[in-house]
């Protein structure tokens, strides 16, 4: 999560950005190979293991949230006991998903951005008009194709990754990319989403967590301790568990002898 990491990204993201913009039959062009004209489907879409793989990379994206979203409830019933996660940790790992693979697409580009699916292009025998990635005056009016939630949501694996020990960073780094490769690729191979659909929603999932890592962990002005997160945390869920005690009693002690 350095300089060098960022520029990379925003230079990918304007190199991707003109050319498909100029260009944005390259879009079709990258769908049609995993399109077949005699069946006038998108093959993959309907084998079982493919299927499965999509399924399951969501699953593991989740699992590494997972912790961090069983702590904060346990902190939220049990504020008098300390954090079992790192509270800059679940902070991190919790905002970035939420921002990346929630808010920016599902609830802003992908409910208002109108561009159609290649499923559902009239030049992969559907029946609405391709667009290029720029355009939201598709024909989609719900659930559209820019950007890839799931995209999002296998690269967004790089937050976890830069949590890990600096020894095994660089390792924790390509997987996490092949993890997103991979991902979006089958969402192609669907017919689910444009090349630039997933290459964007993995340049703008790294820039929101490149700049949740500085705001959190590096910029002095900003960052913040463990300790500061799991006080905060405290005082605010101590008033509901107080009123938990007193409207449903507190046992102290072992129970009377009979």
């Amino acid at each position: 999560m350095n300089r060098t990491g960022l520029f990379i990204a925003l230079v990918l993201w304007l190199v991707i950005g003109v050319v498909f913009g100029l260009y944005p039959e390259l879009d079709l062009k990258l769908a049609s190979l995993f399109f077949d004209p005699e069946t006038k489907t998108f093959p993959l879409k309907l084998n079982e293991w493919a299927g499965i793989a999509r399924d399951a990379a969501m699953w593991i994206a989740w699992a590494f949230a997972l912790p961090s979203l069983v702590a904060l409830v346990v902190k939220m019933i049990r504020p008098d006991r300390p954090l079992l996660v790192s509270g800059r940790a679940i902070i991190f790992l919790l905002v970035t998903l939420t921002l990346s693979a929630g808010v920016l697409t599902n609830l802003t580009f992908k409910t208002y951005w109108g561009r159609p699916r290649p499923v559902v292009v009239t030049e992969f025998a559907g029946d609405q008009q391709f667009v290029p990635w720029w355009d939201p005056r598709g024909d989609c009016t719900r659930n559209c194709s820019f950007f890839s939630g799931e995209g999002a949501t296998a690269f967004w694996t790089l937050a976890p990754a830069a949590l890990a020990p600096p020894a095994w960073r660089p390792l924790a780094y390509t997987g996490a990319v092949i993890f997103g490769l991979v991902t979006s690729g089958l969402r192609m191979a669907f017919g689910g989403h444009f090349f630039t659909d997933v290459s964007i929603a993995g340049l703008v999932t790294f820039v929101v967590i490149w700049l949740f890592y500085g705001l959190i962990y590096r910029w002095p002005r900003t960052r913040f301790s463990d300790a500061a997160v799991d006080a905060a945390l405290t005082r605010l869920n101590m008033p509901a568990y107080r009123l938990r005690q007193r409207l449903f009693g507190r046992r102290t002690g072992p129970e009377p002898s009979v």
